[in-house]
């Protein structure tokens, strides 16, 4: 079992390369599980797996009209830390003298 969430979604669209993307509502899955990180059961929300594609949405990722992806649940956004890899927690911008 994988430690880095996949994408699960509510639909899916075909990229310029032929390969599957998710689009609709997207929520963090972890491979071998048949639940996303939320909670949600797979097979009664009918959510489409995309073990190809990586979760690194963070709470900061703004959302177009011509983004495929609709919406990103918050509730895994919390789960996943909402951070990509690598990315620090917090960062002091204005330090007190």
């Amino acid at each position: 079992m994988s430690s880095t969430p996949a994408v699960a979604a509510s639909s899916e669209e075909t990229g310029p390369d032929g390969v599957r993307e998710p689009g609709g509502e997207v929520h963090a899955w972890l491979p071998g599980q048949n639940q996303t990180v939320c909670g949600l059961p797979l097979s009664r929300t009918r959510l489409r797996r995309f073990p190809h594609v990586r979760f690194d949405y963070t709470g900061s990722d703004v959302l177009t009209e011509a983004d495929p992806v609709g919406w990103i649940c918050p509730r895994c956004l919390a789960a996943t830390s909402g951070r990509r890899p690598g990315e620090k927690r917090w960062v002091r911008n204005a330090p007190r003298p």
